[in-house]
């Protein structure tokens, strides 16, 4: 979309103002960041996750601030198939159609290969239908809107530096996130001549919900070993990227893995 604003020589929007915006995992952590800053620029947010009041929580403090015409809440199983169809249903119903899906949810669960059979097998069974299946389902039920959306659709996946560096006895969660970063080349490919741009990001260590277990003091030895700025990130220094992912300006951009990880991922010594 063109900005013909007197003396503007630029021709790209930087806008998202009235876009319509899925953000699932949307009841903390980044995904909360990201809800929050997309209504705070204009658009219309659905925020899911799995529990209602949590859900119900990050709708009500958009609503406060924009109006109760700026965020719905939705209840959603990511890893259910039919809760997913749902979803999509509820939002066009809702918002007349989806302009943007942000695929934030995910969990990490040990899945070692020393686990017995039954807890590894379900564990690596929840792990892929979360962090993986479900990324590739809810794309696939918003095609028809994000072909359609003005300027073009967005899809951005959050994948994680564990798709690029690894943690011991996190065998699923390193598969999804690298499957995700595998399905995000794939659909760039694919969807880029329909006018949906896919774009991933691999965040680093960020303080969420995720990495409220680890000791502040691991953390702050943690930081000054491997990260380059020296810190954990924050949800919202996420969030902004996926932000810039979804602009109008940002139309040429497809089928880029961008990791948010304060130089961490590039770190050799």
């Amino acid at each position: 979309m063109s900005d013909t604003t007197p003396g503007r020589l630029t021709k790209l929007s930087r806008s998202v103002a009235g876009k319509r915006v899925i953000v699932t995992g949307a009841a903390s952590g980044m995904g909360r960041a990201t809800a929050h800053l997309f209504a705070d620029e204009g658009a219309r947010v659905a925020v899911v996750d799995l529990q209602p009041e949590r859900v119900l929580a990050v709708t009500d403090e958009i609503r406060d601030v924009h109006g109760a015409d700026a965020a719905i809440d939705v209840v959603c199983d990511v890893a259910d198939h039919d809760s997913l169809k749902a979803l999509v249903a509820t939002v066009v119903d809702r918002f007349g159609g989806i302009d943007v899906v942000v695929n934030n949810a995910g969990i990490s669960l040990v899945n070692s290969a020393f686990q017995d059979e039954d807890t590894y097998e379900a564990n690596w069974a929840r792990t892929l239908d979360v962090n993986l299946t479900a990324h590739s389902r809810l794309i696939r039920l918003a095609l028809p809107y994000l072909r359609e959306a003005d300027g073009g659709g967005r899809v951005v996946n959050i994948a994680s530096t564990e798709s690029i560096v690894v943690t011991a006895g996190l065998a699923a969660y390193a598969a999804t996130k690298a499957g995700v970063v595998g399905l995000t080349k794939s659909l760039a490919v694919e969807l880029g001549r329909h006018g949906v741009n896919v774009n991933c990001i691999c965040p680093g260590p960020i303080n969420t919900g995720m990495t409220s277990g680890i000791d502040d003091e691991a953390k702050q030895l943690y930081a000054k070993r491997r990260v380059p700025l020296r810190r954990y990130g924050d949800p919202e220094e996420v969030a902004q990227m996926t932000l810039s992912l979804c602009l109008p300006a940002a139309s040429f951009l497809n089928g880029a893995i961008i990791p948010v990880d304060g130089g961490m991922s590039i770190r050799h010594t």
